[in-house]
């Protein structure tokens, strides 16, 4: 399933707005390092694979994630790294547009775009949803050129799949979201599950 949608996204999804190139993935496309949040040194990573087009994903964001980094990320008990799954052009564009700040910027441009999930979402057309996604660089002070810029950029748009499809892949990810609690995959599932995952695996690492 997840191989037919990364698939389809290789295909499709470089008709990013502004007038990328149609091309794929070559498959030497560079990889690139996780963007990770936290103390370096946390005894517990926490991996999540995330599409920015995936309402679950957007539920976690708004329901689970606060908690998340207010008791582990930010207690220096968890480092924690997002990796994007790509189903759709829509993602993909969220997704460059997500890294178009810097690394600094990821996670604050990330937030933005789940918050904001079903407003920029909401256009009839690719026109309209990149219109929307230009709203958000805006507010997260890029400027239009910036944008322009990152969304014509095909070496890094290959590099993001080519990332995207390595990680996937070698974690055998079927949906979003799931995460990567310790070494061991978790599907998404209430807090207070999660939470006892999380401090099991803790327990473990001390």
């Amino acid at each position: 399933m997840l191989t037919r949608l990364a698939a389809a996204a290789v295909a499709l999804a470089l008709a990013v707005p502004a007038a990328m190139a149609q091309q794929t993935a070559p498959a030497q496309a560079e990889t690139l390092p996780d963007i990770a949040q936290g103390a370096a040194d946390a005894p517990l990573t926490i991996i999540e694979y995330a599409s920015f087009t995936c309402g679950h994903c957007a539920n976690f964001h708004a329901e689970n994630w606060p908690k998340l980094k207010a008791e582990y990320v930010d207690t220096g008990k968890v480092k924690f790294i997002q990796r994007d799954v790509y189903f759709d052009q829509p993602g993909l564009w969220a997704g460059v547009l997500a890294r178009c700040g810097g690394d600094e910027k990821f996670y604050a441009v990330s937030d933005m775009l789940f918050d904001e999930q079903k407003t920029w979402l909401a256009g009839g057309t690719g026109e309209e949803i990149a219109a929307n996604l230009r709203k958000i660089g805006l507010k997260a002070g890029m400027t239009e050129d910036q944008m322009n810029a990152c969304w014509e950029d095909t070496a890094k748009a290959e590099q993001l799949i080519a990332t995207f499809q390595k990680n996937a892949t070698a974690d055998k990810i079927e949906a979003t979201p799931t995460f990567i609690i310790g070494g061991e995959k978790v599907m998404n599932q209430p807090w207070e599950d999660m939470k006892g995952i999380i401090e099991g695996k803790l327990a473990e690492a001390n």
